[in-house]
């Protein structure tokens, strides 16, 4: 809908001087078909970053500022959703703006439009459908509502954003609203000094900010100027800015005008603060089937508090990299204080003894490593166990006698046993005060996996697989995690005794 011609007239007069003569030539030439709004959209149209990020809540002109910066500013641009069929009302926007739909072809997903601009559209709705866009270069490229998208769908399509024309700006614009799911939940830690609270140095609104990668982790640099090299190879590491905008619905006076807001305003929370505000704070939406509630890991690491005086380690957890963009991940446990898990890349640990090196490394006080033993683990704990170390094999696939604390159903396997078990130590009726490292990350791997129920009064925690699937990477801190909270008591016998003991306070 457009504005009346009172509300045109304000929105012009509340331009100086410089911005109307701008504008009165811009409106006069019929080679600029789209103009930014004033406010977060022309900072966002106007911003040097490399990654854009944008939004934040519904009906800011995300949309618009993504087919307007196609149009005006790129020559090859490439503009996703998730899935194909909500591309239409990119298409319909696009339409709306060029008049017609000549130089489209629907079959290929392509728009030739004259001076040899090109708009291409495609879609990633599962796990690996981002490869088929492999090695199609474009200078502009949309992640339109990125939440949605796999971390790793979303990092592999930007590996193809390069030009090769002279003096063509490269721009990532990423688009989105808060997730209202753990499995979104990577979005905020990609743009953490801007979304996350608890970043140690947040930054504001169009501010820039440069990250690297380093063995397949995001890294700040403070000054890119400098330059970064690569610890293994000493090549030079590749920089890039990004940047996030906010916007609301009260950015875009052309949605204002027509009942959208009261719309939101009538939402459930906290979906209205989600989309209305764009709080990325608000409770997000579990799933029914959810093994830990976001909730309770939430407050567990809201209770955290680094500790110089933790007290003796009980437990330790090790998740052994399988490969790609995999880590190996160990946690310790201080009572029911969990410290911050160390993280390797898997490149870092290609073996058996490079692993059980850096678990003797971190482990104090005799404690038990729980380890994982299917796959790489299995070489890990053979050389711990040799070495006289208190490791504990931990296979999820055998089965087990326990039951859950009600007394009333079972476990299908060990997975389930020890994935329920870290359900009742957060569980709040059972106040044991756990608390839990911050991060977004490792809030996503608990949050992700889910149960069902079978008959006979089976509990069944889903596959690691089927979590990997929708989270597009291992969830290696949440298993790091699950296994740090097998409660094994120490040894009796001193070293060359493994037999572990598992004891249960429920």
């Amino acid at each position: 809908m457009s504005l009346d011609v009172t509300a045109l007239r304000d929105l012009y007069e509340s331009l100086d001087n410089t911005e109307q003569a701008e504008l009165d030539k811009l409106i006069n030439s019929e080679e600029v078909p789209w103009v930014p709004l004033p406010g977060p959209q022309e900072n966002a149209y106007y911003s040097t970053a490399d990654i854009i990020g944008y939004g934040g809540a519904a009906g800011g002109g995300k949309t618009d500022l993504a087919c307007g910066m196609a149009l005006t500013k790129h020559t090859k641009s490439a503009i996703f959703r998730r899935e194909a069929t909500q591309l239409t009302g990119i298409l319909d926007r696009f339409t709306e703006i060029l008049g017609n739909r000549d130089g489209y072809n629907g079959q290929e997903k392509v728009w030739r439009l004259k001076g040899g601009k090109q708009l291409e559209f495609g879609s990633t709705p599962h796990a690996g459908d981002e490869a088929k866009h492999q090695g199609r270069p474009k200078d502009f490229l949309v992640l339109d509502e990125t939440a949605n998208f796999l971390e790793s769908q979303a990092r592999f399509l930007m590996g193809w954003a390069r030009t090769t024309i002279p003096g063509q700006k490269v721009t990532v614009l990423m688009t989105f609203n808060p997730p209202t799911g753990a499995d979104g939940e990577w979005i905020i830690n990609f743009f953490g000094p801007w979304l996350d609270d608890r970043h140690p140095n947040p930054a504001l609104p169009g501010e820039l900010r440069w990250f690297t990668s380093i063995d397949g982790k995001d890294v700040e640099v403070d000054d890119p100027e400098a330059g970064m090299k690569d610890p293994r190879t000493g090549e030079d590491l590749v920089i890039l800015s990004r940047t996030f905008i906010p916007s609301r619905i009260r950015d875009n006076p052309f949605l204002t005008e027509t009942g959208y807001t009261g719309v939101l305003q009538s939402l459930p929370e906290p979906l209205r603060s989600q989309m209305l505000y764009g709080d990325f704070k608000a409770g997000m939406e579990d799933d029914i089937w959810q093994v830990i509630p976001t909730a309770w890991v939430q407050a567990a690491q809201d209770r955290w508090e680094p500790r110089e005086q933790k007290g003796p380690m009980e437990g330790m957890g090790v998740d052994v990299a399988r490969g790609g963009r995999d880590e190996t991940t160990i946690g310790r446990r201080h009572g029911n204080w969990f410290d911050e898990i160390i993280r390797f890349p898997g490149t870092s640990t290609p073996d058996g003894p490079s692993v059980a090196g850096q678990v003797v490394t971190a482990r104090r006080d005799d404690c038990p490593a729980h380890i994982d033993i299917i796959g790489p683990g299995a070489s890990v704990y053979d050389f711990l166990k040799d070495g006289g170390c208190h490791a504990v094999a931990v296979n999820s696939s055998v089965g087990t006698q326990e039951v859950d604390q009600s007394h009333k159903m079972r476990f299908f396997n060990y997975r389930t046993q020890i994935w329920w078990r870290l359900r009742e130590e957060l569980d709040p009726a059972n106040d044991t005060g756990i608390a839990l490292p911050p991060g977004s990350k490792l809030r996503a791997d608990l949050c992700t996996p889910l149960w069902s129920y079978r008959s006979g009064g089976v509990l069944k925690v889903e596959l690691k697989e089927e979590t990997k699937k929708r989270l597009g990477r291992s969830p290696d801190e949440g298993d790091c995690i699950v296994y740090t909270n097998i409660r094994t008591a120490r040894r009796k016998g001193g070293r060359g005794s493994n037999e572990p003991y598992f004891v249960t306070h429920h």
